[in-house]
């Protein structure tokens, strides 16, 4: 029997504990022993919950037990997470975690401790909630070289532009709604700022090159600013506005961001609405593979941290299952971000004439009650914003 301790039983915690118990089965059947919990770490006592007993408020309890051989970290934020989870690896504990705010800080200084420890650090329930992708990008896709990732990394933040596109809401009346929904935080900001899927692109970039990328400078644009005029330029576009995350390299070096993005209706990520995520990850051999699914909620994450926690139990050797990681940080790594080339579209008041002398001649455009529409294609970041200066703009989208 595998004796495991949880940090945290808020909702992912409590789906851990609760996955374990209704599947014990199963999983024991697959993970060759018994896994149980014999300490939950937590500043509440849950005294009408199956597992009070087990409510420990002491960090050392934990630390200090040497049948705990697997923490399962679902605290959420940098600190104490990041303490707790060195503390446990610096032990000879592995840990799996949820936590994607702190791989995408710390990963490459935990698992090198890990790996110096003989332990092992892993982050499945991270990025994309219950969707496999951690794997894939680790082990499945390892012959490849990974080309982009584009990414519906926060099921918020597309529910909220779902909404926005089917019922013609606006923006504070559909954040209203996911928060008595549960589907939103009541500070909704890491969510609808686009920070929750800079960490996670961080976390899919590093896997994709081995290399960290610092989350708090890449450019992360959210979704405060989308109002109904720019649901209608992405329609009459045939397209929806979804909040992008995406990895590429220029010149040999690596560009991660996030931004809300006109996805055309020819692309995968165009059907996928709701609280649902997908990811997109073209390769030079595989070409291009799509990951969907449920990306958040307490059974999807606690399904991808069980997964984690069987994987250990059932290899118990460091370098047997997931590939072993290391990643370094960047150092002179980052592209720059004006250089950053993709299709665009505007809309703007003013002259056609002037769009064609600031723009270039558009790729298609349409005139309506003054505004001029219209895309172009393949221009820069730099270009982009000198040419905004020079006209009254309305909306500017990068395009998928």
């Amino acid at each position: 029997m595998t004796q495991i301790a949880l940090l945290g039983f808020g909702v992912v915690g409590g789906g851990v504990a609760k996955v374990l118990t209704e599947n014990q089965d199963i999983i024991k059947k697959r993970a060759s022993e018994e896994i149980s919990i014999k300490y939950i770490l937590d500043l509440r006592d849950f005294p009408d919950s199956p597992f009070c007993d087990r409510i420990v408020h002491d960090y050392d309890t934990i630390l200090s037990d040497p049948d705990i051989k697997i923490v399962a970290e679902m605290m959420g934020g940098s600190h104490p997470a990041y303490e707790y989870t060195k503390a446990a690896l610096l032990a000879g504990k592995s840990v799996v975690t949820s936590n994607k705010e702190c791989v995408a800080k710390f990963g490459q200084e935990l698992l090198s401790i890990a790996a110096e420890n003989g332990v092992r650090y892993m982050f499945e329930a991270s990025v994309g909630g219950g969707i496999p992708i951690i794997r894939p990008m680790i082990n499945d896709l390892s012959p490849n070289n990974i080309i982009s990732i584009d990414g519906i990394l926060n099921g918020t933040t597309n529910y909220i532009l779902t909404k926005m596109t089917q019922d013609g809401s606006d923006f504070s009346e559909v954040l209203s709604d996911a928060q008595a929904k549960g589907y939103a935080e009541r500070n909704p900001s890491a969510d609808v700022e686009g920070l929750d899927a800079a960490r996670k692109i961080v976390i899919l970039t590093a896997l994709a090159t081995g290399i960290r990328l610092d989350s708090d400078a890449i450019y992360c644009e959210g979704i405060t600013e989308i109002d109904p005029t720019a649901i209608a330029l992405a329609e009459s576009l045939d397209c929806k506005i979804k909040l992008i995350a995406h990895f590429e390299k220029i010149d040999g070096k690596l560009l991660s961001m996030v931004s809300p993005r006109l996805v055309p209706s020819d692309n995968p990520l165009y059907a996928v609405d709701d609280v649902f995520n997908g990811i997109l990850v073209s390769t030079d051999m595989l070409g291009d593979v799509m990951f969907y699914g449920r990306g958040a909620g307490m059974l999807p994450t606690a399904g991808a941290v069980v997964a984690d926690i069987i994987d250990i139990v059932t290899h118990k050797t460091v370098g047997e299952g997931i590939r072993a990681l290391s990643w370094k940080i960047a150092d002179g790594n980052e592209a720059d971000f004006s250089s950053y080339r993709c299709d665009r579209a505007f809309t703007v008041r003013g002259d056609i004439e002037d769009v064609k002398k600031y723009f270039g001649e558009p790729s298609r455009y349409f005139i309506e009650d003054g505004k001029i529409s219209f895309t172009v294609k393949n221009m820069s970041e730099a270009e982009a914003d000198a040419a905004v200066r020079n006209v009254s703009l309305i909306n500017k989208f990068r395009m998928l």
